[in-house]
């Protein structure tokens, strides 16, 4: 029988001296206790070694899915012809009988046996030393980490964290130097600011320009639009700016070709983070965008670190200062942090950028973890997670709409015009007023206008003659404006009467029902009486006790001398 044992430097075919042995596995440990009894137990028959590190490394992950590789196919071809081979994996056993038709062996005694041969395997394998094996399965070991855990120099995010970084200080220095030219060349052409709004282009056009007197001669069309450039040429002949000297513009000109240099640069490294978070983190970039995206994975630490939070710390991930500020101050807490510049959250509306974040902040997460631990190297998760995103985005405006339409549907509600209705916007509380020419007044004219009534209520009659009327009216029982006056004001005065009355029974009532009732001065006033006294006559008695005692220590005194 042969023993299969792999090691890092190759593999090992071992022949079994003694197989009666092999029953008593509790005593075969005993025959590994020296390097001279396990040369009598087993023997190296054929050994192979690993050309290099990555044939150790392609070798070692097909024996973790327990499948033989090439080299090690053809090793047991040419020396295990009619043997029966012990193998320390079963699934690898059934592989080697199903392609090479030799076969295997798995037991108790077969893994004793292996622990035997690994305790004294420098000395059963010649020119293998201690000092050469453990360098080797350090190595090895680190290759088969790496490559569990997909780590590759392709994957490298060391790369992005340091390219976001760059970046960002880039722009803050270009923007420093683009206001300090505008500054400077101010001195000299103040309208130019007002005029050319973008940084690069101003930087190009002072370039070009030098003095404010030039830009009559010159062509700006590859630089600025028509409109721009005709109103430059027209703000340089009527300029209030003062002259400067060569020495000066000079100086200038120098700052400006930094300018130009930087944001040419800066272009450049924006093209090279796009590309790495292209094929480091496809599906982050798919979901967020490669800004985003890069500050997440340089904010977390790395991509790995980042797979292990969860989405609701992707969703603040930046905003720690407000979340632990509303946490102390016990207000809300911050519903997005980095994630807040993703195209998705800026196309919501204000209401519902919350949800939007939250939902993008799940989704993100998952993507993060797909792009850190998953074999595949495109984007299709990320497309697919964006396609869905962007629908619930719509779903979300569309119930918006239906809201302020007045439908939970998204169809208006249509609603009837009426004038007359006393709820709802739009609609007229009373009918109109009719337009009444009495009411202007014309200079002049004022007896006229005094004069003048309208047809149905014009009175001719003399005061004295309409108070004869009156009475005459009266005694006839019908009823005149004074009468119908005084009779609303008996009807009043009755009116209060009867609800003096009823307060009056109310009242009475009340006082039959609780007889005992007092008020709270005078409850107030009865308990501070009752404590005074409780306190006087607890004071009494403790004088009255102290005397007593005085009283008997007196007497003892007495006693004690009279003996």
């Amino acid at each position: 029988m042969l023993v299969l044992f792999e090691t890092p430097a190759g593999f090992a075919l071992f022949k079994v001296l003694d197989e009666g042995k092999l029953s008593k596995v509790e005593d075969l440990w005993k025959e590994f206790a020296t390097s001279d009894s396990a040369r009598k137990m087993v023997k190296l028959k054929a050994f192979t070694k690993f050309d290099n590190t990555a044939e150790a490394l392609s070798a070692a992950t097909l024996l973790i899915d327990s499948k033989p590789s090439k080299g090690l196919r053809k090793f047991l071809r040419s020396h295990c012809d009619g043997e029966t081979l012990a193998v320390a994996d079963s699934k690898l056993g059934n592989a080697i009988k199903e392609k090479l038709q030799i076969e295997c062996l798995h037991n108790n005694a077969v893994m004793e046996l292996m622990r035997g041969v690994r305790s004294q395997l420098t000395d059963l394998i010649t020119g293998l030393a201690v000092q050469d094996l453990a360098p080797m399965s350090l190595g090895l070991s680190h290759s088969l980490s790496r490559y569990k855990l997909k780590f590759s120099p392709d994957k490298v995010d060391t790369m992005i964290i340091q390219a976001i970084g760059l970046l960002d200080d880039l722009d803050k220095e270009l923007n420093t130097y683009a206001m300090r030219v505008r500054e400077w060349y101010g001195w000299h052409f103040p309208e130019l600011a007002k005029i050319i709004q973008d940084n690069i282009q101003y930087a190009k056009t002072v370039k070009l320009m030098g003095y404010r007197v030039n830009a009559v001669d010159l062509d700006f069309s590859e630089i600025l639009s028509e409109e721009a450039e005709t109103a430059l040429k027209e703000a340089a002949v009527i300029s209030m700016g003062t002259e400067v000297s060569d020495l000066d513009l000079a100086n200038i000109r120098a700052l400006c070709d930094q300018v130009l240099a930087l944001s040419e640069y800066r272009a450049q490294l924006y093209d090279y983070l796009r590309s790495r978070m292209n094929t480091i983190a496809p599906n982050l970039t798919a979901l967020v965008g490669e800004l985003v995206g890069a500050r997440l994975i340089a904010h977390g630490g790395s991509l790995l670190n980042l797979a292990k939070q969860p989405g609701s710390t992707v969703q603040i991930l930046g905003a720690e200062k407000a979340l632990f500020r509303a946490l102390k101050t016990k207000h809300a807490t911050p519903k997005y942090g980095l994630i807040f510049h993703a195209s998705l959250i800026g196309q919501a509306a204000p209401k519902i950028k919350g949800k939007i974040a939250r939902s993008l902040a799940a989704k993100t997460a998952l993507a993060i973890r797909y792009d850190a631990l998953g074999d595949s190297q495109d984007n299709s998760m990320g497309l697919e997670n964006r396609a869905k995103l962007e629908a619930r985005l719509r779903n979300l405006e569309g119930r918006e709409l239906g809201r302020s339409a007045g439908s939970t549907k998204g169809k208006p509600r249509i609603e009837f015009y009426d004038k007359d209705r006393k709820k709802g916007a739009g609609a007229f509380i009373t009918a109109a007023k009719t337009y009444n020419p009495a009411a202007d007044s014309v200079l002049g004219r004022t007896t006229e206008v005094a004069t003048e009534k309208p047809a149905d209520k014009q009175d001719d009659t003399p005061p004295k003659k309409r108070k004869h009327k009156e009475q005459e009216s009266s005694q006839a029982g019908e009823a005149t404006p004074a009468a119908i006056a005084e009779g609303g004001e008996e009807e009043r005065k009755e009116k209060k009467k009867k609800k003096k009355k009823q307060a009056d029974v109310d009242d009475a009532v009340l006082q039959e029902e609780e007889p005992n009732v007092k008020p709270e001065g005078e409850e107030n006033e009865t308990n501070e009486k009752k404590k005074k006294k409780k306190r006087k006559h607890e004071a009494e008695e403790e004088q009255a006790a102290v005397e007593s005692q005085s009283k008997k220590k007196e007497k003892r005194k007495k006693e004690k001398k009279g003996e």
